[in-house]
């Protein structure tokens, strides 16, 4: 439906807006300027950030409600999960990330519980199932995949260094990342205007083919399994759909005015 949610670095102040084709820019927050912990829900309504003291809060429309308290805010890359059904929150919290088990909670602040540790707390995504997590490791050795029914965390084969994980496919099976070589820039850990994807099998750690020419500077996977890649082009990006087998299905072009605009989600 080419409907989005974007994030805009703008020179004063970091903004997050739902992008609706024919209606244009609806802006849903405004992220913290010190932590850069934020996220935008599946549904593209609700708006979910860290502040510096660790409280977890939501913006739907012009109510703000804190849901938690006590989040990790020792770097950016520390962005609570909305789960796809845009009810819940996933946030590590604490100062040593990587010790404490993640926690999900209502985004009405209630029901919180401890789902289970993993060295995979950056940019966390959620599965379209509802059972995983993945995110990559504060260091950037590794992508991990945490199992909210079992509690258990595995790293996925194949990944050796990654500063960005955008999108799990609705049965976890299948990630997508941003990889880096040693010695390469990792960045500072805020969410990226733009990068290369690359789609890893979680089991076996073989890497999927995207079937997309053009510079490639983002994929996501839609709740149904369709893959979406975004590539650049001269005056705007172009969203390229495919199907499970890597075939075609539509071609969708993005407002020009979001051409140097982060990617948070995709609506429907």
């Amino acid at each position: 439906t080419g409907v989005a949610v974007y994030v805009d670095y703008g020179r004063k102040r970091t903004t997050v807006s739902r992008y609706t084709p024919g209606k244009g820019f609806t802006t849903l927050g405004t992220a913290p300027p010190f932590t850069g912990q934020f996220t935008a829900s599946p549904d593209g309504r609700k708006f979910a950030w860290i502040t510096g003291g660790g409280a977890v809060r939501v913006k739907t429309g012009n109510k703000v409600t804190t849901v938690a308290k006590g989040a990790a805010t020792v770097g950016p890359c520390l962005t609570p999960a909305w789960s796809p059904d845009s009810t819940r929150l996933a946030f590590v919290p604490g100062s040593n990330a990587e010790t404490r088990p993640v926690t999900v909670i209502s985004a009405n602040g209630r029901n919180a519980r401890k789902v289970g540790k993993t060295r995979g707390v950056c940019h966390l995504a959620w599965s379209g199932n509802g059972r995983y997590l993945a995110g990559y490791a504060g260091s950037t050795e590794g992508v991990f995949r945490l199992d909210l029914k079992t509690g258990r965390s595995i790293r996925v084969k194949g990944i050796r260094l990654s500063n960005h994980v955008q999108s799990l496919s609705p049965d976890g099976r299948r990630v997508v990342v941003s990889t880096i070589t040693r010695g390469e820039e990792a960045g500072d850990g805020i969410w990226p205007t733009e990068f290369r994807p690359v789609v890893v099998d979680v089991a076996t750690g073989k890497r999927v083919p995207i079937p997309v020419r053009g510079k490639l500077i983002g994929a996501f996977y839609l709740r149904d399994g369709r893959l979406v890649v975004r590539v650049a082009g001269s005056a705007r990006n172009t969203w390229v759909v495919l199907d499970g087998s890597g075939k075609e299905l539509q071609r969708l072009g993005e407002p020009a005015a979001a051409k140097y605009h982060g990617l948070l989600q995709i609506v429907g």
